[in-house]
């Protein structure tokens, strides 16, 4: 039996890049950066920074083009892969990139707009506003709260 798995957390270090197969499978590639400290000989603290290159394949890929972006944390798990390839000079080089099952946000992106890192759809405007308007006329409900108004649908802004 043999055993070939890879787990990494660290952070984008560029933009996801999809691209289809000529039979139409999302394919997504991105780099992450995985940092470690440590002292050197002479006892003072040095990073060390090692990239490892990600492919993601079918829906998956879907979903982290569309919500991740540099910078941002990330755990990835698979199987790590070996490829070969020849450099401009005509060199053999060769490339440990890891294959992904599980791809996870470990972060949330705080921009506006965003939700918990995922980010939420643009709502018709007076459709919110025509709710707020009869939750104002309602008044206070019986309990004496007042009647709340939902403004996300939970369902729609869940990536997966």
């Amino acid at each position: 039996m043999s055993f070939n798995k890879i787990i990494v957390v660290g952070n984008l270090g560029r933009d996801p890049e999809m691209r289809y197969t000529p039979q139409g499978t999302p394919v997504c590639t991105f780099s992450i950066a995985s940092n470690e400290r440590r002292k050197s000989s002479a006892g003072e603290q040095q990073d060390i920074t090692t990239w490892f290159r990600v492919t993601v394949w079918g829906k998956q890929a879907e979903t982290v083009s569309r919500y991740l972006s540099k910078g941002r944390s990330v755990y990835v798990e698979g199987r790590l892969h070996l490829e070969e390839w020849t450099d401009k000079e005509g060199k053999p080089r060769y490339t440990l990139e890891i294959n992904a099952s599980d791809v996870h946000f470990i972060d949330s992106n705080s921009g506006a707009g965003d939700r918990e890192g995922i980010p939420v759809r643009a709502f018709d405007q007076t459709k919110n506003q025509n709710a707020a308007a009869r939750s104002a006329s309602a008044g206070r409900s019986t309990s004496g709260r007042s009647a709340a108004v939902s403004t996300v649908d939970e369902e729609d802004s869940i990536p997966f």
